[in-house]
């Protein structure tokens, strides 16, 4: 478990705009680690976490495009049924309001990482935080960021 900066990208909702952003991140090669797009009549945004936060951050500012970021937490579960609802189920139980959240695979170790965006990012942590051995196997590993170790 960690957090990590997630960028919400604003774009016109047009065919190839997200093609073309998505090609310059490959251009300029910065790894994305999750995303996930919506639309509305307006626009479409597309959340991301990026590999490189400080060069991803350059690049859409050189794309000329509006973005926001925000802290997100990074949960690694087990790929199998019911492991997102556990992790909602700890966090309800403390109130901990879930604005949203989505999934992708590819985590070490053939496992899934829940990106969930949270009213409380300490209290979420403390709620998840493993409580010794013998504990239920459905909790999450903690690991740190790649960023937060440079």
């Amino acid at each position: 478990m960690y957090t990590t900066t997630q960028f919400s990208v604003f774009m016109i909702n047009k065919p190839g705009i997200l093609a073309q952003v998505l090609s310059e991140f490959a251009r300029v090669k910065i790894n994305i680690i999750a995303i996930t797009m919506m639309d509305s009549v307006e626009h479409g945004v597309m959340r991301v976490i990026f590999e490189n936060p400080k060069k991803a951050r350059e690049t859409i500012k050189q794309l000329n495009m509006a973005f926001n970021e925000s802290e997100v937490l990074c949960v690694t579960l087990s790929n199998k049924p019911g492991a997102l609802a556990s992790v909602c189920q700890e966090l309800a139980k403390e109130h901990i309001n879930i604005s949203y959240a989505y999934c992708t695979a590819g985590a070490k170790g053939g496992k899934t990482t829940g990106v969930l965006k949270v009213a409380n990012v300490k209290k979420a942590m403390k709620t998840l935080k493993p409580r010794g051995k013998g504990k239920s196997k459905s909790k999450p590993v903690i690991r740190r960021s790649d960023s937060s170790t440079k």
